[in-house]
C-alpha cells in the first residue's frame, strides 16, 4: 500500500532536514540562501534535487558519481517567475499554454509559464521500491485559461533511472491550446555519441535563428554543412562550432513493440545517458547541443508536443494541440543514468 504525505512550507529551512529514510531511499529538504525550497530524493546510486514550489523543476541529477545537469551559470537556483533568471537545472517543465522561444511578434515568456509556476501543494508518495515527489499548480487568468498541471518525478530503488511526469486538465468551459516539452539539459560529455538505435523517418537542422542566438561566419558555414547532412554530428568532438548553439528536429521516431522510443547519449567508457518516451504522447522531438565558457549542454532528446520555434509558429505548422473542455492530458518520460554494464544489457 502507497503512502502520500503532504508537504509545508514551514518544514523548510537553511539546516537541512530529513524527512524519510529507509533501507533505499532517504528524502531531505531545505531552503537555498536564495530563498528557494528543495528536496532531495537519494538512494544508493544517486539523488535528484527537486524544486517544489517553483515548477517542481529538477534542479539537479547525479549517479554513480556522475552530473547528468548541464553546466550553468548558477550555483544555485534563484526566485524568478520565469526560467531564463535561473537557467541552470536538469529538468523543466516547458509549456503549457505556450513554448519555446518566442519570435518578435509573440508575446509569450521563453518556454511559457509552467517552468517556474509557483505550485499551490507538493507532496511525497512512496510505496515498495520508489518515492515520488509530486504537487499540482491551478492556473487561471481572468477572461482565459483555467488548468490544473500535476507534475510529478519518481526514483526507484537501486537505479539511476526515473520517471518524470505531467498530467494536465483544461477546467476551463472553453478548449485551451496545449504545448509542452519535457526539457532536459542533460551535461556535456566530451567525445559521446547520440544513439538513436531503432531509428527515424528524419533528422532536420532547425534554420531559423532565435533572437538570443548571435551568429558568427565559422557557425554559419557549420550550419549549411549540417542542412546538407545533418547525420554528420554523430558525436560530440568539435565544441568550438557549438557556439552558439545547434538544434535538430526528429521526424517520426521509430518504435519498439510497447511503443517507446529510444534514445542515448552513449560515453566513451561505456556508460550513457539515456531517455524513453512515447511518440503517441509527444509527436515532436528535439536535440539541443551548447558549448560555450559558461554553458554546455547535450540535451540530445527533448520529447514535446510542438517544435521550440514559438507560439505563432507553432500554430501556422499545425503544431499547437488543443484540449477539450475538461479533458486532459498524460505525458511520461523515463530518463537517466546507465552504466556499462546496464547500457550493454538494455539494447546490446
Amino acid at each position: 500500500m502507497n503512502t502520500r504525505i503532504p508537504l509545508y512550507r514551514a518544514v523548510f529551512a537553511e539546516q537541512e532536514k530529513v524527512l524519510l529514510q529507509s533501507e533505499d531511499f532517504k528524502v531531505s529538504a531545505w531552503a537555498y540562501p536564495s530563498g528557494v525550497l528543495a528536496v532531495s530524493l537519494e538512494n544508493s546510486r544517486g539523488r535528484l534535487v527537486v524544486l517544489p514550489y517553483q515548477g517542481q523543476m529538477i534542479w539537479s541529477a547525479a549517479f554513480d558519481g556522475c552530473d547528468l545537469t548541464m553546466t550553468n551559470l548558477f550555483e544555485q537556483p534563484r526566485p524568478s517567475p520565469t526560467i531564463i533568471d535561473t537557467y541552470g537545472c536538469f529538468m523543466f517543465h516547458s509549456g503549457l499554454l505556450r513554448n519555446g522561444c518566442p519570435a518578435p511578434d509573440d508575446t509569450h515568456a521563453l518556454h511559457g509559464e509552467m517552468p517556474c509556476a509557483p505550485m499551490d501543494t507538493a507532496w511525497l508518495e512512496f510505496g515498495e521500491g520508489f518515492v515520488r515527489l509530486g504537487g499540482t499548480y491551478h492556473y487561471a487568468k481572468g477572461f482565459g485559461d483555467r488548468y490544473r498541471a500535476c507534475p510529478s518525478v519518481t526514483l526507484r530503488a537501486d537505479s539511476g533511472l526515473f520517471d518524470i511526469d505531467m498530467d494536465v486538465t483544461n477546467l476551463a468551459g472553453k478548449p485551451m491550446e496545449l504545448m509542452y516539452m519535457a526539457h532536459m539539459n542533460y551535461a556535456y560529455v566530451a567525445g559521446a555519441r547520440f544513439v538513436e538505435p531503432l531509428g527515424m523517418q528524419r533528422l532536420r537542422l532547425r534554420t531559423s535563428v532565435p533572437g538570443h542566438v548571435k551568429p558568427t561566419p565559422d557557425w554559419r558555414a557549420y550550419m549549411a554543412q549540417l542542412a546538407e547532412h545533418p547525420a554528420q554530428l554523430a558525436s560530440l568532438d568539435t565544441p568550438t562550432l557549438y557556439d552558439p548553439e545547434i538544434v535538430f528536429f526528429f521526424d517520426n521516431v521509430a518504435t519498439d513493440a510497447t511503443g517507446h522510443a529510444h534514445f542515448l547519449l552513449d560515453h566513451p567508457e561505456g556508460a550513457a545517458f539515456y531517455t524513453r518516451y512515447r511518440p503517441e504522447q509527444f509527436e515532436h522531438a528535439v536535440r539541443w547541443i551548447l558549448h560555450t565558457p559558461d554553458q554546455q549542454v547535450a540535451a540530445f532528446v527533448l520529447p514535446s508536443t510542438c517544435e521550440p520555434e514559438g507560439y505563432l509558429a507553432e500554430k501556422a505548422k499545425g503544431h499547437v494541440r488543443v484540449l477539450a473542455a475538461g479533458a486532459s492530458a498524460a505525458f511520461s518520460v523515463t530518463t537517466g543514468y546507465l552504466n556499462a554494464r546496464e547500457r550493454q544489457r538494455l539494447l546490446g
